[in-house]
């Protein structure tokens, strides 16, 4: 039987253990797939060996590169890893958002404003670059290449008809939170995208159709990176 797996924290939110096992008992493949909550990124290194693959979520897409062999050259230039295969990493976020986004996207969805700067974030950052979209990042605090939350202004989110959380803010334990944004500046041109797919809505997605807005939150965007993962995992 072979073996792969999650690793993160918290995992009670992710769908992971879920789509996957239903994945193995619908085409009859001989295999597990085990969440694993580590306290540290440290305890990821016995199992290495013991899994054929695995994925990375919050908060460790970032700081298990040190524990890595070897990285996809696109991986490499996003800085961040959500699939792990025979110790080289890998990223298929920014696919899986690519692919989920597309189909909404109109003529006039040309500027995004990215909330938070994690390794999610720079996944769609990729994928935005790939897409040909032009994004402004937000971080709750100043830093290079970036702008503040206070910052956000009438005229920035009229330049700016998509809006996507990268941040854990809405996912557990966080489901009563939300993104600081100005939502009475929203409008039905804008497209929120929220990464997180539980609980479904988020409060960031609720107070966008307060406002008439695009909505789509994450778990296409799982199924997808999932679906590239399990692709990575079996390649000859």
């Amino acid at each position: 039987m072979t073996h792969y797996g999650i690793i993160g924290n918290p995992l009670g939110h992710s769908y992971s253990e879920g789509y996957f096992t239903d994945k193995f008992i619908r085409e009859h493949i001989d295999a597990t797939y085990t969440p694993h909550t580590l306290e540290s990124i440290d305890q990821v290194e016995p199992l290495m060996s013991e899994m054929r693959g695995f994925n990375v979520t919050y908060p460790y897409k970032e700081s298990i590169l040190p524990y890595l062999k070897d990285m996809d050259p696109v991986a490499q230039i996003i800085g961040a890893v959500n699939v792990v295969s025979q110790a080289t990493g890998y990223n298929t976020d920014w696919l899986g958002f690519r692919d989920s986004i597309r189909p909404l996207l109109t003529a006039n969805d040309r500027h995004a404003l990215l909330l938070g700067t994690g390794g999610v974030s720079k996944a769609i950052q990729y994928a935005l670059k790939d897409l040909g979209i032009a994004y402004t990042l937000v971080s709750r605090t100043p830093r290079e290449h970036a702008i503040t939350y206070s910052e956000l202004s009438p005229e920035i989110l009229a330049q700016n008809s998509i809006i996507i959380n990268c941040t854990p803010l809405g996912m557990v334990p966080y489901e009563q939170e939300k993104p600081a944004i100005p939502y009475a500046y929203l409008t039905p041109q804008h497209l929120l995208f929220d990464c997180i797919y539980n609980p479904a809505p988020t409060l960031f997605l609720q107070a966008g159709a307060e406002r008439g807005c695009r909505l789509k939150n994450g778990l296409e965007m799982l199924h997808l990176q999932a679906d590239y993962a399990w692709q990575i995992w079996n390649q000859k």
